[in-house]
């Protein structure tokens, strides 16, 4: 698996440019991470101030540097404003897998933006990175995540939840597999 985001890989679709996460960012990293409809599926904590949104946009460039994780700031290409994020962490790269996480404002969701940045995000993934297995973990009552994954031909893994270490709750896994990747 190739892990090295310097330069950091801006990507393009018909309607989006996915670019880093910067400081002008700041307010609407806020508004997302303190929204109670994007968080009300996310187990984190509530952003209460810019000055967390400051923090967590540090925090992501810092991991971004060390090559740890990557995010995307999702824009529209006519504007530069951060409307959602898309990102690989928890990558492992003994098992050649990294967990999938997105997020996008409400205003701009059920416009089909998430599976447009998706599919780009997941060729990225495979082509670029060479990852084997995309994993993602949506709440069980996520319908609109759950099915944006579905779309993008994630399936359930039950062997995976069954074997997870973690404290699942209301979580449920999905898994994509490179097949150009598996060996022979």
């Amino acid at each position: 698996m190739l892990l090295n985001f310097t330069p950091f890989p801006v990507l393009t679709t018909e309607r989006l440019t996915l670019r880093q996460i910067n400081i002008e960012d700041e307010n609407e990293i806020f508004a997302l991470r303190s929204d109670e409809r994007v968080n009300k599926f996310l187990d984190r904590p509530k952003a209460n101030s810019i000055e967390d949104a400051r923090k967590f946009i540090d925090k992501i460039n810092n991991g971004i540097c060390n090559n740890e994780f990557v995010m995307w700031a999702i824009t529209l290409k006519n504007t530069n404003k951060l409307i959602g994020t898309i990102c690989y962490w928890n990558i492992s790269k003994e098992d050649d897998r990294a967990e999938i996480g997105y997020e996008l404002n409400p205003g701009f969701q059920g416009k089909g933006i998430m599976q447009e940045a998706i599919s780009k995000v997941i060729d990225f993934g495979f082509e670029i990175m060479k990852i084997e297995t995309i994993t993602a973990f949506p709440a069980a009552d996520n319908n609109r995540s759950v099915q944006l994954l579905k779309k993008n031909n994630f399936k359930r893994d039950l062997k995976l939840e069954h074997d997870s270490k973690e404290q699942l709750n209301n979580l449920v896994i999905y898994a994509l597999t490179n097949k150009a990747s598996k060996k022979t």
